[in-house]
């Protein structure tokens, strides 16, 4: 597949830099990947993500007059995500409320909540802010 922008193409890791990664491409050409366009992580060591000779997908993002070519490997594959919520294991978060009643929840909750917003005052206050969120 020829390097041309918006292409997704597999070139080899050559060399890691603190700044990014150089891949050789098809037809003996040399791009860029820099650093935030690795992962859809945050990259503080390109080493963690990338190893020289690594097989990688790139996207080619741009080629500049001077023909530098601008990679990026986040691109060439979308964002993994979940639109389901997170499964959570009701019987093992519900056998310490099992033996509450009702009433013994709400209580719990009140005091629970009532805690938590003395500790919201406390906080506001030591920053200077009044009761009703304003500068002292």
């Amino acid at each position: 597949m020829p390097v041309l922008v918006g292409n997704v193409v597999e070139g080899t890791i050559t060399g890691i830099t603190n700044f990014g990664a150089f891949v050789q491409l098809p037809e003996g050409k040399t791009g860029l990947v820099h650093i935030s366009e690795i992962s859809h992580d945050y990259v503080s060591n390109v080493s963690e993500y990338l190893k020289k000779d690594q097989k990688v997908k790139v996207k080619v993002i741009s080629i500049s007059e001077e023909g530098k070519i601008s990679l990026s490997i986040r691109q060439a594959e979308p964002k993994k995500t979940s639109r389901k919520p997170a499964e959570i294991d009701w019987a093992k978060n519900n056998d310490r409320h099992k033996s509450m009643s009702f009433e013994d929840k709400m209580a719990k909750f009140l005091k629970d909540s009532s805690e938590k917003q003395e500790q919201l005052k406390k906080k506001d206050s030591k920053r200077g802010f009044s009761q009703r969120g304003r500068k002292i």
